[in-house]
């Protein structure tokens, strides 16, 4: 928790939390996604955990850091292929925010983890594709800054969430050797049109139907964007 110092580990480099319920995390994130999935969000994390650390102690100290693992080690549990975690109708950010609170309420001490800490890991998993999870809370703004560093590289996620993103470059490149990022581009496109042909309707609106767009056959966002329905239905 925030202003209460946590056990450590470094791995690939980096100073962790190291608790149980991080170690959790951890196993039910290998449990649902496949070995690319698993080594994405393993660097978010490690990615968005070395920027924290390297944050002036007063601010690192009003970061709850077990929040942020958690929520960054789960993020992704959207897109798991199995109906334990995911849905046939939502957006795969809020089938990984259902899947993580449902989580927290399983694993998590009530005594330790409330209805506020539930919530900002379910925020920051729900809005971690969102712009506006840079204005969010410190632990939804770091979720959504580690996850951008690690798809789009420390210059262009500087350019977008600013002074949150201060990994090293170094740092960065260690993580990636432990974690490696071969075969990521193809991946990601595999994953989102996926969604485009599975559950179309969760993806309008959102930047998962450029994917489908682009590359889906007979998939279509035409006429589905919010633009479409308040043209068509607003008259006054």
């Amino acid at each position: 928790m925030a202003n209460q110092p946590l056990p450590t580990r470094v791995l690939a480099s980096v100073n962790v939390p190291d608790t149980p319920l991080v170690t959790k995390a951890i196993a039910l994130a290998r449990k649902y996604l496949d070995d690319q999935g698993y080594k994405h969000i393993m660097r978010s994390w490690l990615i968005g955990q070395a920027s924290i650390n390297h944050l002036p102690a007063s601010e690192k100290a009003n970061i709850d850091e077990e929040v942020f693992a958690v929520s960054t080690i789960l993020h992704d549990l959207g897109w798991s292929k199995s109906s334990d975690v995911t849905s046939k109708d939502k957006m795969f950010e809020v089938d990984g925010a259902i899947a993580a609170r449902e989580f927290l309420l399983r694993e998590g001490n009530p005594e330790e983890w409330d209805k506020h800490r539930i919530q900002l890991v379910w925020d920051s998993i729900a809005f971690h594709t969102c712009p506006i999870a840079p204005y969010k809370e410190a632990e939804v703004a770091h979720c959504n800054a580690g996850i951008c560093t690690e798809l789009f590289g420390i210059e262009i996620a500087k350019s977008q969430v600013g002074d949150k993103v201060r990994i090293t470059q170094e740092e960065f490149d260690e993580i990636a050797k432990e974690y490696p990022r071969e075969g990521l581009k193809g991946y990601l496109r595999e994953i989102l049109c996926g969604f485009c042909r599975d559950k179309p309707e969760a993806t309008y609106g959102s930047f998962v139907s450029g994917f489908g767009d682009r590359f889906v056959e007979g998939y279509s966002s035409k006429g589905k964007q919010m633009v479409d329905l308040m043209e068509a239905v607003v008259t006054e």
